[in-house]
């Protein structure tokens, strides 16, 4: 039952599309991941990820993304899953679905020129699980040992 005076917030669906950058030539493979400072200010490591523009697909806006906040480009190579979640912002009740892709490296250089990122990073393979913040995107690391047999 709604309490009289409160609102009911306004339901937005959000799509975006990102992934795991992995550059295969050195030994262990190693992998882009961007820093931002979460809402308490402390500097959290995700992959990189961003909303799919109109007329674009999730794989073309994986490829668009990664490039925009680590400076790498690449190209897809295999679906690694997606992760939907809720949550508030603007006075409005937001329901987000991540498209995440595993993605080989082809070349680029490392930048966090994009505003939205505090910094970039190589890290081993082996290291992410220990790196990353969100444990929905260490669950899709569990792909890696079936997509990248030799380095997983």
């Amino acid at each position: 039952m709604r309490r009289p005076g409160r609102g009911t917030l306004q339901r937005v669906e959000e799509t975006s599309a990102g992934g795991l950058v992995v550059d295969s030539s050195t030994t262990p493979p190693r992998a882009a991941l961007i820093a931002r400072h979460d809402r308490r200010g402390r500097l959290v490591w995700s992959l990189p990820k961003g909303h799919v523009e109109p007329g674009e697909t999730a794989e073309q806006a994986a490829v668009r993304e990664v490039e925009e906040e680590t400076g790498i480009r690449s190209r897809v190579t295999a679906t690694l899953g997606t992760i939907d979640f809720w949550f508030v912002a603007d006075g409005r009740r937001i329901h987000k679905t991540v498209h995440h892709y595993l993605l080989e490296a082809l070349g680029g250089e490392l930048s966090d020129e994009d505003v939205e990122v505090v910094e970039v990073q190589w890290f081993p393979l082996p290291q992410l699980a220990e790196v990353l913040a969100y444990a929905d995107e260490r669950r899709l690391l569990d792909q890696l040992p079936r997509l990248l047999p030799d380095h997983g």
